[in-house]
C-alpha cells in the first residue's frame, strides 16, 4: 500500500458501530478503501420490491427495507440492547450480563471462565437474580442443547473457538474481551428469542453453581444415542436431496446461498480495509514527530511546521478512534452473520433429514403393503414432526431475516454516519490551520511594506 502519497487526516477509512452497543465517536473512511468498501456496501443494498425470499437480485441488491419504519431511531445510542422489533424494552422480563473474565491455570490446561449475572422477573426462576462462572466450553455445551431441543429453529453464533480473525494470542486481554462481547451478545440474543428463552438448558446455564451443571451435563444423550443421530445424519445424507421439499424452502436455501457469498466478501474486505487503516496510522504516528524535529533547524518556517505537526497529531487521533470503532462494531455484526448463514445451511439440512425420515417410510409402506398398519402410524407421527419443523422454521426465518435487515441497515448508516463526524473533524482541523497561515502571511506583507 503506498501510504506516502496519502494527506494525513484526509484519507476515508469506513468505521461503524452495530445494534447493541455503546456508541463510539470514531468516524471516517480509507480513502484508497474506499471503492471496495462502497461497492460492498451496494452488494448489502435494500430493495423492497422483490418477493418476500428473493432478498437478493440478479444485481447484488439485499430487499425488504419497507419493514422498517421512518420513526425508527438510528443514532448509535438508540441502537443499545435493542435485538428485538416486536417487543419494547418495557417488556423484557429477563437480563443477562457476561463480564469479569478470570485466567485459570491448572496441571493439565489454562482456560478462562465468565461471570454470567441474571436478573429477571419470571416466575419460574426461584430468584430475582443469580451469579455464576462459565467457560467456554459450557456455551458451546449450551448451543449443543438448543440445537438438540430445537433442531429447526435458528441458534446464534458463537466466536470461533481458538482464532477470532486479526487476532493470534488466544489469552491476549483484546482476545478475551472480544469473545466476552461476542458471548455477551450469543446469551442475550437467547433471551430475546421468543421459544429459546425458555428452554429448560438454558435456565439452568444461567442458574446452576458449576458442579450442578456438571452433574447435569452427564445426564445427557448416551454414546449409543449419538451415534444413532450421526447414523440417521449419515443416512439423510447418502439419500440425497428429498422428494418433495416444499418450495419456500428451496428458496430458503437458494437465498442464504446468495447471502453466504455476499456476507464473505463483505467480511473479507472489511478486514482489508482495518489492515490497511492500521498501517497507515503506524506510519502517520511517525510523520507529525518528522514536522517537530524538522521546526528545531528551520527558524523562518518553525511555526508552519509546528501547525503542520499538531494538524497531524490531531487527525491521528481521529484516525485511532475511527479503528477502534471499526474493530468493535463493524467488522463483529459482519463476521457475526458469516457464521449465521453457515448456521442457517444446518437448519436446513435437519429439516431436509427430518423429511426424509418420513419420505423414506411411505417408500417402505409402498413396498410393505402387509405392515400398513404398522407403518401407518409411524407415518402420521413423522407428518406431524415434519410439520411442526417446517412451522418453526418459518416462523424463526421471519424473525432472523427482520433482525438481519435491522443489523445490516443501521451498521452501514452508523458508517455513513461516523464518516461524516470523521470528514467534520479533519476539515475543521485543516481549515484552523490554513486560516492562522494566512492571516501569518498578511502581517509579514504589512511589515515588508512599511518604510
Amino acid at each position: 500500500m503506498e501510504t506516502e502519497s496519502r494527506v494525513p487526516g484526509l484519507a476515508l477509512p469506513a468505521g461503524g458501530e452495530g445494534p447493541g452497543a455503546d456508541s463510539c465517536h470514531a468516524a471516517g473512511a480509507l480513502g484508497t478503501a474506499q471503492g471496495p468498501l462502497l461497492a460492498a456496501a451496494e452488494v448489502l443494498a435494500l430493495d423492497d420490491e422483490e418477493d418476500d425470499l428473493e432478498v437478493f437480485s440478479k444485481d447484488t441488491s439485499l430487499t425488504e427495507v419497507n419493514s422498517f419504519s421512518p420513526s425508527v431511531p438510528i443514532s448509535p445510542s438508540s441502537m443499545i440492547n435493542q435485538y428485538k422489533f416486536e417487543d419494547g424494552p418495557e417488556l423484557r422480563d429477563l437480563f443477562i450480563t457476561v463480564d469479569d473474565p478470570e485466567s485459570h491455570i491448572t496441571a493439565i490446561e489454562t482456560f478462562i471462565t465468565y461471570r454470567v449475572v441474571t436478573k429477571t422477573t419470571r416466575g419460574e426462576f426461584d430468584s430475582s437474580e443469580y451469579e455464576v462462572r462459565r467457560r467456554y466450553q459450557d456455551f458451546i455445551w449450551l448451543k449443543s442443547k438448543l440445537e438438540e431441543a430445537h433442531p429447526t429453529l435458528i441458534i446464534p453464533p458463537l466466536p470461533e473457538k481458538f482464532i477470532i480473525r486479526g487476532m493470534v494470542e488466544r489469552f491476549s486481554d483484546e482476545f478475551i474481551e472480544t469473545r466476552r462481547k461476542a458471548l455477551h451478545k450469543f446469551l442475550n440474543r437467547i433471551a430475546d428469542h421468543p421459544t429459546l428463552t425458555f428452554n429448560e438448558d438454558f435456565k439452568i446455564f444461567l442458574t446452576a453453581q458449576a458442579w450442578e451443571l456438571s452433574s447435569h451435563k452427564k445426564q445427557g444423550p448416551g454414546l449409543l444415542s449419538r451415534m444413532g443421530q450421526t447414523v440417521r445424519a449419515v443416512a439423510s445424507s447418502v439419500r440425497g436431496a428429498v422428494k418433495n421439499r416444499p418450495e419456500m424452502f428451496t428458496e430458503m436455501n437458494n437465498y442464504l446461498e446468495t447471502f453466504s457469498q455476499k456476507i464473505n466478501l463483505l467480511d473479507k474486505i472489511a478486514h482489508r480495509i482495518y489492515k490497511e487503516e492500521r498501517d497507515y496510522f503506524t506510519e502517520m504516528k511517525e510523520y507529525g514527530p518528522i514536522h517537530t524535529l524538522w521546526s528545531a533547524s528551520e527558524e523562518d518556517v518553525g511555526d508552519c511546521l509546528k501547525g503542520l505537526a499538531g494538524c497531524i497529531e490531531r487527525c491521528c487521533r481521529a484516525t485511532e478512534r475511527r479503528m477502534a470503532g471499526l474493530a468493535e462494531h463493524l467488522l463483529p455484526i459482519l463476521h457475526e452473520y458469516v457464521l449465521y448463514s453457515e448456521i442457517l445451511m444446518g437448519v436446513l439440512k435437519r429439516r431436509d433429514q427430518i423429511q426424509g425420515e418420513l419420505d423414506s417410510k411411505v417408500d417402505a409402506l409402498a413396498n410393505k403393503k402387509p405392515e400398513k398398519d404398522l407403518f401407518s402410524e409411524e407415518i402420521g407421527k413423522l407428518e406431524d414432526k415434519v410439520e411442526r419443523a417446517n412451522n418453526a422454521l418459518k416462523a424463526d426465518w421471519d424473525r432472523w431475516k427482520q433482525n438481519m435487515q435491522w443489523d445490516m441497515r443501521s451498521t452501514f448508516m452508523n458508517v455513513a454516519e461516523n464518516n461524516l463526524h470523521y470528514y467534520e473533524e479533519c476539515l475543521a482541523t485543516w481549515e484552523s490551520f490554513l486560516a492562522s497561515q494566512t492571516v501569518d502571511l498578511h502581517v509579514d506583507e504589512d511589515s515588508e511594506d512599511r518604510p
